[in-house]
């Protein structure tokens, strides 16, 4: 599947629903996260845990990669 064909609504079909991940960092009540599915060779799938019917965002790898690395990067003092 490429990402120019993912349909947000069609997640069922798409993303293996064993394939949900969440960060073990999670508050107490498992309600106040995002989780992640990786089963998509070059996706990656982000969607709200309360919610586990609502659309999903559908990211390429490359941009995954790119938005993690800069959740790392100090910001340059100027």
């Amino acid at each position: 599947m490429d990402i120019d064909d993912y349909d947000p609504m069609d997640t069922g079909k798409v993303f293996a629903a064993g394939g949900w991940q969440r960060s073990p960092l999670c508050g107490p009540d498992k309600g106040d996260c995002v989780e992640i599915n990786l089963d998509r060779p070059g996706l990656v799938a982000i969607r709200d845990s309360k919610l586990a019917d609502s659309p999903v965002l559908v990211f390429s790898a490359a941009e995954w990669d790119t938005f993690t690395r800069g959740l790392t990067v100090k910001p340059e003092v100027r």
